[in-house]
């Protein structure tokens, strides 16, 4: 089988969050890394920002390297449809902009045939010192990293 059609066969998931700076893109690195035979991961936010370099930190701690990705707008991926969207955060699933399953209807925005919601805390939001944030990071990372172990491992 050519890698083309190896690809097509993967399934394509989505993982959104308020800005993409930390979750969603710890969560692309960390399915890519995981199962990436299986799926294509991506990930955008209601609002683009930037990476948070404390999220490539923890994830090189792990060596997954996120720093070659960025921070996206989820109406980068309009054309797009994928099999499965996760949100992860309550923002980003309350202003979910492709919680809408009805896959027939135009939209400006990306399309999913399934929405799953698995809120994670926001580690840009930790205080303390630069280590302490680190910490904070490195604890999300890791829940995120089991929740794709179990979701996604099957």
């Amino acid at each position: 089988m050519t890698s083309t059609a190896m690809d097509q066969d993967k399934k394509k998931v989505l993982f959104l969050c308020t800005h993409n700076s930390a979750r969603s893109q710890m969560a692309e690195g960390l399915l890519r890394a995981m199962h990436g035979d299986r799926y294509e991961a991506y990930s955008a936010g209601v609002v683009a920002t930037s990476l948070d370099p404390r999220a490539v930190r923890a994830m090189l701690e792990i060596d997954i390297d996120i720093s070659a990705q960025r921070s996206k707008s989820s109406q980068e991926f309009q054309d797009t449809i994928f099999d499965l969207a996760v949100t992860v955060c309550d923002r980003a699933k309350q202003a979910c902009p492709i919680c809408s399953t009805q896959l027939e209807l135009p939209s400006k925005n990306p399309r999913a045939r399934e929405v799953i919601h698995r809120s994670f805390e926001d580690p840009a939001a930790a205080a303390g010192s630069e280590e302490e944030q680190l910490e904070v990071f490195r604890q999300i990372r890791d829940e995120i990293k089991e929740w794709i172990s179990q979701t996604f491992g099957r």
